[in-house]
This record gives structure tokens, C-alpha cells and sequence, in this order.
């Protein structure tokens, strides 16, 4: 619980960072990014990709997954 914590609020974190520094805030980052990182995982394993059980492995999809996630909101919201 502890590490998807960990892993979820530092790929939020980054998520927001790259997706032109527009975060919601540290705790809707933490959330975007444990939801993120299940989205994220969910989608490799569609696609058959394997990022590896380590900690960058984690964080580089849960990274990915939250910039997605992000992304969808924006347009949801209407942000650019």
C-alpha cells in the first residue's frame, strides 16, 4: 500500500510536470496517479509489453498511464 502510494503521488507529480505543469494539486495528483499507474499497467498488458517489476519499471508506467489520464481530463474539462 505504502509503495503503490509512493510510486502513484511521484508519477502524479511528474505527470503533471510534463503535461505542461498544469497539475490539480499534490493530493488530485496522487489519486490521478495510483489510478494512472492501474491504467497504465492495464494498457501494457494489452499491448503485450512488460516494463519490469522494479521501481523505475512501476513508475514509467504509472507515468504514462497518469499522462493519459491527465490528458483525458483536460479534454474533458476543456483545458488545453
Amino acid at each position: 500500500m505504502l509503495w503503490t502510494l509512493l510510486i502513484g503521488g511521484l508519477a502524479g507529480w511528474l505527470a503533471g510536470k510534463l503535461m505542461r505543469g498544469e497539475g490539480f494539486g499534490i493530493i488530485v495528483d496522487i489519486l490521478l496517479g495510483i489510478v494512472g499507474g492501474w491504467l497504465g499497467g492495464w494498457l501494457f498488458r494489452q499491448l503485450g509489453i512488460h516494463a519490469g517489476n522494479g521501481f523505475v519499471g512501476s513508475l514509467v508506467v504509472a507515468v504514462i498511464g497518469s499522462v493519459i489520464l491527465i490528458w483525458l481530463v483536460h479534454l474533458l474539462k476543456g483545458k488545453k
